[in-house]
């Protein structure tokens, strides 16, 4: 076959190469809108890492000891679809056909657990290449773990294709500065370095040295000239970043955006809209393709990129006899990966997690660590962090190593101050299936995580966020690190699991839903200050968390009912006491999930929030949105309604009314509502 000079691209190559391109140029025409000039100009680079060194299985996306591919580039989908197709995945040509329409597996921006083979949910620029970060820690700390003499168990790479606009994206700075720092020589990103973005030149606004500024970091960094088609060095740095160097590798690649279009070739035209009708016929004719065609794969294009299916399956089969040897060897550990894959946690829950004497006042961070403490040594998959805030987030236990470069065993990451990575790297994480990644910071730091936790919710990735500190009850340090809408805005977000316990007990409870549950990400709210431990001999028990709402105590025949969650569930029993004393009976409810009460079937819903009984007092140190769903028209909040203040938290309280007295105030004004 021949190959054309300079290239290393043979006949074949450069067929299927253009296959690879018109698909994507099609699928955008034909869906008149998306970003075709990124497939175009990175079709040669995706086509020969996909072809000749990336290991797969289309038959099993899910293959555990398959390379991870991430189009970082989200926006260049098409490029992504088209190589699904050709290598044999179960994606059909008429999915392409339906880029971007409802129903159809091929949307707009990759995302995670729709399309098979999609690794990873990318399209906010910067995210995929932070969550390659994390499925690098993953891949090295299994093979650390598990990998033994003759039984490379776990050897898989992580390759990332990231532009322009995922440079300039603050959140993949962090990422690979930690990924420099931690030495992740597992993990290579071929940089498309194709001068454009959205606005124009990158220069209008992009003028640093990107090589440099990753060599700083700690990264091998590699060149890669020409336009877009020079596989001879691109061969030569794949094969370079594939060695062992104890750092990870960047190619910075130089292509064309829109390569082949006579009038949009390196402009900013190319990158986010259709080429047009004609643009296309005159690109298929320049490149001796028939103009009037679409969507037309050749034969020896589709045979020659089909054989990934043959080279797949041999592939894994080789690996699933070298796993059945390992598991004769080391039973205990094939076990473990099994349970993992399985989502089997085999613990015994009652001898194991803590429980905690009423009458003590404990900080639900302190008791989060302290479950944290007798759980984690139990479960070897569970890595957890904190974005510099460890003694204060309380997520590191006892016995417990850091994960280093030189310590790959260690189940506890230095974040830095990086909230922003630490949401994407533990989402990359949280995709390696078998990796459950658990992380920390201050909850009014959520907002720099936001992007991670949007992602994380869009996808479902079972990521667990810690965020302590979860109100104006942190006290001095003041409003700049008192949340006060935070708690509003994430259970806003659909599918983000939101527990904020009532004390102690909830807490350790909270921990055993989230370990056994792997089906979405969690947020976990904690208080800074020590909260009484509820009496469960008085009280209803903690275990009923899992309800997401139950009622802690209740008269005879209430005629109000309180609703809390956290820490101000003790000021509605509080409350509850001096309304008795006033005669007036009360049903107070503790409301550490509403996710989880949105769950529950509507008679169990009406037990602990009864129609008939419509007065009814909120009370939580945030704001009162999402409030009104529970408590009806004729209901009253106590709560916060502007920013916090620099003061002890026992005075924040006072001062912004949010009391046990206020409390019993709003469910008098309630039932007089009610009553008039």
């Amino acid at each position: 076959m021949s190959k054309n000079v300079g290239t290393g691209l043979s006949t074949l190559d450069q067929r299927c190469v253009e296959t690879i391109r018109f698909l994507s140029m099609d699928g955008v025409q034909a869906a008149k809108s998306g970003h075709p000039g990124m497939p175009m100009g990175m079709a040669a680079a995706a086509y020969w890492l996909w072809t000749r060194h990336l290991r797969f299985n289309p038959a099993d996306p899910k293959w555990i000891n398959r390379d991870r591919f991430v189009l970082s580039a989200g926006h260049g989908s098409m490029l992504l679809y088209s190589l699904l197709h050709l290598c044999g995945f179960d994606l059909p040509l008429e999915e392409l056909k339906q880029f971007r329409q409802w129903g159809s597996k091929t949307p707009g921006h990759p995302e995670y657990g729709h399309t098979p083979g999609v690794e990873a949910t990318t399209g906010p620029l910067g995210q995929g290449i932070s969550n390659a970060v994390g499925m690098a820690i993953a891949q090295k700390y299994l093979a650390a773990r598990y990998n033994k003499a003759n039984f490379a168990v776990f050897d898989y790479r992580i390759y990332v294709i990231a532009g322009d606009g995922c440079m300039q994206e603050g959140v993949s700075g962090e990422a690979s500065s930690l990924a420099g720092h931690l030495g992740l020589d597992n993990l290579i990103v071929i940089y498309d370095d194709n001068h454009i973005t959205i606005d124009g030149s990158t220069d209008l606004s992009f003028s640093e040295d990107v090589a440099r500024r990753y060599e700083a970091y700690g990264w091998n960094v590699l060149t890669v000239g020409g336009d877009g088609h020079n596989m001879a060095d691109l061969e030569t740095a794949l094969a370079t970043a594939q060695q062992p160097n104890g750092k990870p590798t960047m190619i910075k690649f130089r292509s064309h955006i829109g390569y082949g279009s006579p009038n949009f070739q390196d402009t900013h035209t190319a990158h986010g809209a259709p080429l047009g009708v004609e643009e296309c016929k005159l690109i298929k004719k320049n490149a001796g393709w028939d103009p009037e065609k679409t969507f037309e794969v050749p034969a020896e294009a589709a045979a020659h990129m089909g054989k990934a299916k043959e080279k797949g399956a041999k592939l894994q089969a080789e690996y699933e006899a070298l796993f059945a040897e390992y598991k004769k060897h080391y039973p205990q550990a094939a076990q473990e990966i099994a349970d993992a894959l399985s989502g089997q946690i085999r613990l015994d829950w009652k001898s194991l997690l803590p429980t905690f004497e009423a009458g003590s006042s404990v900080a639900t961070r302190k008791a989060s660590g302290m479950t944290l403490d007798a759980l984690m040594p139990h479960l070897p998959l569970v890595i957890g962090g904190s974005a510099d805030l460890t003694p204060s987030n309380n997520t590191r236990f006892k016995g417990v190593t850091d994960f280093q470069k030189d310590n790959l065993t260690g189940r506890y990451l230095r974040y830095g101050v990086l909230e922003h990575a630490m949401g994407a790297v533990m989402n990359g994480m949280a995709v390696s299936g078998l990796i459950r990644p658990y992380g920390g910071t201050f909850m009014v730091f959520s907002d720099y995580m936001r992007g991670a936790l949007r992602v994380a919710c869009l996808s479902k990735y079972p990521t667990v966020f810690v965020f302590t500190h979860d109100t104006i009850g942190l006290g001095e340090d003041g409003p700049t690190h008192q949340p006060v809408e935070h708690l509003a805005a994430m259970r806003a977000m659909p599918n983000l699991l939101v527990i904020r316990p009532a004390d102690a007990n909830e807490t350790a409870q909270a921990w055993r839903y989230i370990l056994e549950h792997t089906d979405q990400p969690m947020a976990l709210a904690l208080t800074r200050q020590g909260i009484p431990v509820l009496d469960q001999t008085k009280y209803a028990g903690a275990e009923n968390l899992v309800k997401g709402a139950y009622v802690l105590a209740k008269d005879d025949k209430p005629e109000v009912v309180l609703l809390s969650a956290g820490s101000e569930v003790q000021l509605a029993l509080e409350a509850r006491e001096m309304l008795s004393a006033e005669g007036i009976q009360t049903q107070v409810v503790s409301m550490p999930c509403w996710e989880l009460f949105e769950r529950q079937d509507e008679a169990y819903r009406q037990q602990v929030i009864p129609s008939g009984i419509p007065a009814r007092v909120a009370v939580e140190a945030g704001v009162r949105m999402g409030w009104d769903r529970w408590i009806g028209s004729r209901g009253e909040f106590v709560g916060m309604h502007t920013y916090g203040a620099s003061a002890p938290y026992k005075d924040c309280y006072k001062n912004f009314g949010i009391t046990a007295e206020a409390v019993a105030a709003a469910a008098k004004k309630s039932l007089a509502a009610c009553k008039s």
